[in-house]
């Protein structure tokens, strides 16, 4: 069996759904055959403490008793924050293998996702319009007549997703055209065809308003016109959408797995207008949403 990409997984102070994600990776058709990296990261205060110790306990148990080829378990003793644990992580991982696949604590996967991450990111590596993979998948209405097993999108995916390293080192933290963006309507139309929110995500991560990977890292993909490939079944649940989450509560968003073993062929895909047109639907919000944001934003937030 060639080598499979490593696994990395980020975890911070939910003990109840690290515990749900594990016991879900552990049972997946290529864990055993799977090298894992748990980065657990620091408690921001006292009171996160003890939640951050139940994590680490649940970790040590986990390390002695799991399906994995090898688990090795990256403690901090400072918060880092999620983007900064990532980018650190992902980077010192993928500088290693080449190739990454990346979990969060608040995602059950399917059976099979780690088997059609790692066939995804050997069938596309030498496909130079695919930025990442994505193992979640969307209600989209035009899913239920569509033939291929993969479509692409626009947008990078942060539910379980795999990508190069050749990919990843491109991507520039800090925005430095930032300016240059702002001026571009070309950039912000081309921005903007994953979801109606990207520019706006975009502006408060460059206020220090919000702390997120996710938007760097989608943009550069968008200024080099590249996709991201999804399955047609959802391979991933997201199940932080509790008091411990840190997500809006949104019901469009709380998809479920669709299958445990899926079967697919893989293929070069394009961009579908129909499938794209309905995926920026699920990221967009009612007008009436929008303005008030955007009022918050001019005049509370100021951005």
């Amino acid at each position: 069996m060639k080598t499979l990409a490593p696994l990395a997984i980020f975890v911070y102070n939910r003990p109840q759904v690290m515990d749900k994600m594990l016991k879900a990776i552990n049972e997946n058709f290529l864990s055993k055959y799977t090298e894992a990296f748990i980065f657990s990261d620091g408690p921001k205060n006292k009171e996160d403490e003890i939640k951050v110790k139940e994590v680490r306990k649940i970790l040590f148990d986990f390390s002695n008793n799991n399906n994995f080829k090898d688990v090795q378990i990256i403690e901090s003793e400072k918060n880092k924050g999620l983007a900064n644990s990532i980018i650190k992580g992902v980077s010192d991982l993928i500088n290693q293998y080449d190739r990454i696949i990346v979990l969060e604590d608040d995602l059950v996967t399917s059976k099979s996702f780690l088997t059609f991450m790692n066939d995804c990111l050997e069938f596309y590596e030498g496909n130079d319009r695919v930025w990442s993979i994505g193992g979640v998948s969307y209600d989209l209405p035009s899913l239920q007549n569509y033939t291929q097993d993969v479509y692409a999108c626009w947008r990078g995916q942060s539910w379980g997703w795999g990508t190069w390293k050749d990919r990843w080192n491109r991507v520039d933290w800090d925005v430095t055209d930032y300016a240059f963006f702002m001026r571009s309507l070309k950039r912000k139309w081309m921005f903007q065809r994953g979801g109606q929110d990207m520019i706006q995500s975009l502006k408060m991560q460059m206020k220090g308003r919000i702390d997120s990977w996710a938007i760097r890292w989608c943009y550069q993909e968008s200024k080099e016109n590249m996709i991201t490939i999804l399955p047609k079944k959802s391979l991933i649940q997201n199940i932080g959408w509790g008091d411990e989450g840190t997500h809006c509560d949104i019901d469009r968003f709380h998809i479920k797995i669709d299958v445990q073993e899926y079967k697919y062929k893989l293929e070069n895909v394009e961009i579908n207008r129909r499938l794209m047109k309905e995926f920026r639907t699920y990221y967009s919000k009612p007008f009436y949403q929008r303005l008030l944001d955007f009022l918050y934003l001019k005049f509370v937030k100021k951005i």
